[in-house]
């Protein structure tokens, strides 16, 4: 399976402006430029696009990791926050939030470290990942 997405980027750094679009055409010439990246304008960056993998993927392999376990979670809801300073990225601070009423807490917390060590954007991210996980049974 190969996943696609392109973006164009036009003029200087400071002054252009680029627009990016996914192959599947949920995503269809959204702009970003210097000021949606590094400044605090209204769009997007790539950055938020990779909190957005991060907290997508993560939810979806948590919901594996506890089907193993014999859990069926009601939902599972993911916040990545992800960091970036000195032109890196550096965390991604994940808040899940789980509801499964009647599982058992411990099965839980497993799930949600295997996912989080297993998550393939979790594989790919080079930074510190931290979780702050809050469970409803």
């Amino acid at each position: 399976m190969i996943r696609t997405a392109n973006a164009v980027w036009n003029g200087s750094l400071k002054d252009g402006d680029g627009k990016f679009s996914v192959g599947s055409g949920a995503f269809v010439d959204q702009k970003f430029s210097f000021k949606t990246r590094f400044e605090s304008e209204p769009g997007t960056n790539p950055e938020e696009l990779i909190a957005a993998a991060h907290a997508a993927c993560f939810s979806m392999a948590f919901g594996a990791q506890m089907g193993e376990r014999g859990i069926v979670p009601e939902s599972v809801a993911t916040k990545s926050d992800i960091t970036f300073e000195n032109l890196a990225l550096t965390k991604s601070a994940l808040t899940t939030v789980v509801t499964a009423p009647g599982a058992d807490k411990a099965k839980i917390e497993e799930a949600a470290a295997a996912a989080k060590a297993g998550c393939p954007i979790s594989k790919v991210l080079n930074l510190e990942i931290t979780l702050d996980l809050t469970i409803n049974v």
